[in-house]
């Protein structure tokens, strides 16, 4: 959580540098580009670790941030050689996210917190008269947890 503010205070340096420039050092935009792309990708993998995901969502999440790490690193240093390379993974990991999700995979996936689970879904939708009857359903029912 403190993390993720700290991205925050960092995304909001980075709108103060698009409304008053002169406030910063010359050079400072790269830096305040890259470091909430870089400190989110840690962020969400200690969100991950603190979850205990499955094995494949283990890694999905660590291509999601090493896709954000690439795109900081193209913020960082944007006239290195490499820099379009490094723009190229970010896009192909971030697409592969994405596609993952469209997909389903992984299909073990519990965590609804992105919106990501299609089972749970499902299921609620099934037992949805049961939901809407009562809405303090056991921790025992396998998918219906309040």
């Amino acid at each position: 959580m403190a993390l993720g503010i700290l991205t925050l205070a960092g995304v909001a340096l980075l709108f103060l540098f698009d409304a008053r420039p002169a406030l910063f050092p010359v050079g400072a935009h790269a830096l305040l580009g890259a470091f909430p792309l870089a400190a989110i990708a840690l962020a969400y993998l200690l969100y991950q670790a603190a979850h205990r995901p499955s094995p494949a969502e283990c890694v999905k999440a660590i291509a999601l941030a090493v896709a954000f790490l690439f795109w900081a690193a193209n913020q960082l240093w944007p006239n290195l050689p490499q820099a379009t390379l490094f723009n190229d993974v970010a896009i192909a990991l971030f697409v592969l996210d994405i596609f993952l999700v469209i997909v389903g995979w992984p299909a073990t996936s519990d965590d609804e917190s992105f919106g990501e689970s299609a089972s749970r879904m499902a299921c609620c939708t099934a037992c949805g008269a049961k939901l809407s009857r009562d809405r303090n359903i056991s921790s025992a029912t396998p998918c219906c947890r309040p």
